[in-house]
């Protein structure tokens, strides 16, 4: 049977050792002496080992104890921080947080991930819809905080990166050849526009060969290799590659990618919040910076 050992009786040994004898742990620890001497015993007769040297003049530790030491240092770290995050009832609750499909990757789910763990008890809402659609709800209050594609900032936001939009389409495909030009995009996508525009000042025919709300059912059809699309550099799914510069596309401008955080939102969380995605974010930054060189 696993038998387990008395977090108690570690912190008094890990006291005792830090502070050099059992007088002065017991004044740390806001015990007898007595007690801290019990506890030590305690401890000792469950291993059945000596941890303590006790013929010395002063409190030192055996061999043994040296070793027990830094396990009960780890010990005692994972149970306070257990404690810690579990009793910490200051940040309850739910929070929204949007982000358009074509940003999910590859920044979000780490995001989430550390996100949960500063704060196991706030829950996130993740709602993937595109830009504009965010930018409404957030305005109606129904979004704690988005993020956005952008060629510009709008007022209260913050731009974490700029990337490059970029033509986009299966990988060794040849869809990028045809003319005219099939290309894919759904209706409320918000980089469509600016495509349409640079193909017709370039003078390059093009049609739809999707309908639908979905940027899904754009993707499909673009890895099958039936039309291109425009997507952020460094975020093209599995499957789809940047066209090269002599697939004879016209060039498109850069986007940003912008946070906007509610006031509703406490303020340490906010700037968490905030922080986590900007760390995320910088990585990306520095991917883009090694692939450029």
């Amino acid at each position: 049977m696993p038998r387990n050992l008395d977090l108690t009786a570690l912190r008094s040994f890990v006291t005792v050792a830090e502070v050099g004898g059992v007088t002065r742990a017991a004044g740390h620890l806001h015990l007898t002496q007595s007690a801290v001497s019990m506890q030590l015993k305690r401890l000792e007769d469950s291993l059945g080992l000596s941890l303590i040297d006790r013929s010395a003049r002063t409190v030192t530790l055996t061999p043994t104890g040296e070793q027990l030491l830094s396990y009960a240092r780890r010990m005692l770290t994972l149970n306070d921080e257990a404690i810690a995050r579990m009793t910490d009832d200051g940040f309850e609750g739910e929070i929204v947080l949007g982000v358009p499909h074509d940003i999910l990757y590859p920044a979000i789910p780490t995001f989430l991930a550390a996100f949960a763990h500063t704060y196991p008890r706030l829950k996130v809402r993740l709602l993937s819809l595109p830009t504009r659609t965010l930018k409404d709800m957030y305005a109606r209050g129904e979004c704690d905080a988005i993020l956005t594609t952008e060629e510009t900032t709008g007022e209260g936001g913050e731009t974490l990166l700029s990337l490059p939009l970029v033509w986009a389409g299966a990988t060794g495909g040849t869809a990028h050849r045809d003319r005219p030009l099939n290309f894919a995009f759904c209706r409320n996508c918000i980089f469509s526009p600016l495509a349409r525009a640079a193909l017709d000042r370039a003078g390059i025919e093009w049609h739809s060969v999707v309908d639908s709300p979905s940027d899904r059912a754009a993707e499909v059809a673009v890895m099958a290799d039936l039309a291109v699309y425009v997507i952020l550099d460094q975020t093209l799914p599995v499957g789809v590659s940047k066209l090269p510069a002599n697939a004879g596309l016209p060039d498109l401008p850069m986007q940003n990618i912008n946070l906007y955080r509610s006031n509703t939102l406490p303020a340490s969380v906010s700037e968490d919040l905030a922080r986590l995605l900007r760390d995320n974010y910088a990585r990306l930054a520095n991917t883009v910076r090694l692939a450029a060189e």
